[in-house]
C-alpha cells in the first residue's frame, strides 16, 4: 500500500518545534525527511529535559519520528555543497532560521529555486520574511502574546496566562503542512515549486476568528473568561463534590436537557433562562444558581445523568488520564516504537485517519548524525574514503 507522500524527499533545516512537528506529520504520511543538524549538539531540543534512562530528550523524541538525520556544518564549504546536492535530489525544503540568516548561508529562495526549479520552499518564521518586526527573534510565548491569544486566555480577575502546550507552534506547523500540499498541488499543474513565507503570528492572528469578529462588532477587544464562553451558557467547568466537570450545553434545546437532567425543571422552565441571548446576559446570575446544584453530587454521578440526558460533558483529565483513555487507546493515539538507546519509546499516535492509504510510524526518532553515512554514501553516492574526510574535518 503506497503512502499518500510517499516519493516525496523533504529537506529540513529547521529545529525545536514548529518546523519538526509540520515534517514529522509529513514522514508520517509517506515523504522522506533528511534533518539537517549541527555535528556539535544538533536540534536545540536534544539537549531539553527531562530526558529517558538512555540520555534521551523526551521533547527531542515526541517530533521528529520518521526522520533520518545528517549532522552537517553549514558554514564549511564542503557542508554548503553537500545541501546543494540535496536540493537537487529534494521535493520541499524547511527551514526556521531568523530571517535573512539562510540567505547569508547561501541558501535563500532565488538561490535554491535556481538550483532546482521544481522545489518548494517553506520559511517558518516568528513575524514574517516582510515587515518591520522580520528580524525580531521569536518564540511561542512572544507569539501567543503578540497574536492575541494570551489576552483572551485566563481568569477573568486575573493575569494573561499562555496555553500549556505551545500552540503557536504547533499551529504554525498544521498551517505550514496546508501551504506546503497546496504547493504540491499547484506544482502538478505549473511544474514550478514556489515559495511559502509562514508568519508564527499570521497564525496566531487567523486563529483570532470569532474573537476578533466580536470585536469587529462591538469595537471593544474581548477579554479574559476563564473556562467561560462569551456566547454561550452554560459552557464552563463547573466543580462537583470531588472534582470538576465541564458542561457544554450549546444550544437551547441542550440548555433545557441539562437543566431537567440535573433535576432543576424550574431552571428549564422558567421564561428567563429558555433563550441563549438571556442566559449569556444573566450568567452571573445563572451560574451561582448552577454551582451551588452541581457541588452536591460527584463527578461522577453527574456525568451519568447529564450524559443520560443526552448533553456533552466530561472530565478535566491530565496527560496520564488521557494516555490511558480507552477512547484514545482504540483510535490507536498511543504508539509505541524500539529505540536504540531508549527502549520501548511510546508515543502520541498519528490524528489524521487514511481509509485506502494510511500513515504510519516506521522510524523512531534518530540519533544524532545516524544516517549521515546513509545519506552521504546511498543517496549522494560520496565513498568511504570522502565520508571519513568530511569526518576528520568535522564538516559532519
Amino acid at each position: 500500500m503506497t503512502s499518500p507522500l510517499e516519493g516525496l524527499r523533504v529537506l529540513d533545516l529547521s529545529r525545536v518545534l514548529a518546523g519538526p512537528f509540520c515534517t514529522m506529520m509529513l514522514g508520517d504520511m509517506g515523504a522522506e525527511i533528511i534533518k539537517v543538524e549541527h555535528p556539535e549538539g544538533g536540534d536545540d531540543t536534544r539537549g531539553w529535559p527531562p530526558f529517558y534512562d538512555g540520555g534521551e530528550s523526551t521533547y527531542f523524541q515526541s517530533v521528529n519520528r520518521n526522520k533520518k538525520s545528517l549532522t552537517l556544518d553549514l558554514k564549511a564549504e564542503e557542508g554548503k555543497e553537500i545541501v546543494r546536492q540535496l536540493i537537487e535530489k529534494s521535493d520541499i525544503l524547511i527551514q526556521n532560521f531568523r530571517p535573512g540568516t539562510i540567505e547569508r548561508l547561501g541558501f535563500g529562495w532565488d538561490t535554491c529555486s535556481a538550483i532546482n526549479p521544481r522545489l518548494i520552499y517553506a520559511s517558518v518564521s516568528g513575524y514574517g520574511q516582510t515587515g518591520p518586526n522580520r528580524e525580531r527573534p521569536a518564540y511561542d510565548i512572544l507569539l501567543q502574546a503578540e497574536g492575541g491569544l494570551m489576552s483572551i486566555t485566563g481568569e477573568q480577575e486575573g493575569g494573561s496566562v499562555k496555553t500549556g502546550i505551545a500552540i503557536a507552534d504547533l499551529t504554525t506547523a498544521l498551517f505550514s503542512i496546508q501551504g506546503i500540499l497546496l504547493a504540491i498541488i499547484a506544482r502538478e499543474k505549473t511544474g514550478r515549486g514556489q515559495y511559502i513565507d509562514m508568519a508564527i503570528q499570521d497564525g496566531q492572528a487567523a486563529l483570532m476568528s470569532h474573537a476578533a469578529g466580536n470585536f469587529f462588532g462591538t469595537g471593544v477587544p474581548p477579554g479574559k473568561m476563564g473556562n467561560r464562553h462569551p456566547s454561550i451558557c452554560p459552557y464552563r467547568d463547573f466543580q462537583c463534590s470531588d472534582g470538576t466537570l465541564i458542561v457544554a450545553a450549546a444550544n437551547d434545546s441542550l440548555w433545557d436537557r441539562f437543566a431537567r437532567a440535573i433535576g432543576r425543571a424550574d431552571l428549564a422552565d422558567d421564561p428567563k433562562w429558555k433563550i441563549n441571548d438571556d442566559r449569556v446576559k444573566g450568567r452571573d446570575e445563572l451560574e451561582a444558581i448552577l454551582d451551588e446544584t452541581m457541588k452536591s453530587k460527584t463527578r461522577a454521578q453527574w456525568a451519568e445523568a447529564i450524559s443520560k440526558g443526552g448533553v456533552p460533558c466530561g472530565p478535566v483529565k491530565n496527560v496520564g488520564e488521557v494516555a490511558s483513555d480507552p477512547q484514545v487507546l482504540h483510535r490507536e493515539m498511543v504508539i509505541e516504537m524500539e529505540h536504540a538507546t531508549t527502549g520501548t519509546l511510546k508515543m502520541m499516535g498519528i490524528p489524521v485517519k487514511l481509509s485506502d492509504t494510511p500513515g504510519e510510524a516506521k522510524l523512531p526518532p534518530p540519533l544524532l548524525g545516524e544516517h549521515t553515512d546513509e545519506i552521504l554514501g546511498g543517496l549522494l553516492g560520496h565513498s568511504d574514503s570522502k565520508i571519513t574526510e568530511l569526518r576528520d574535518k568535522n564538516v559532519i
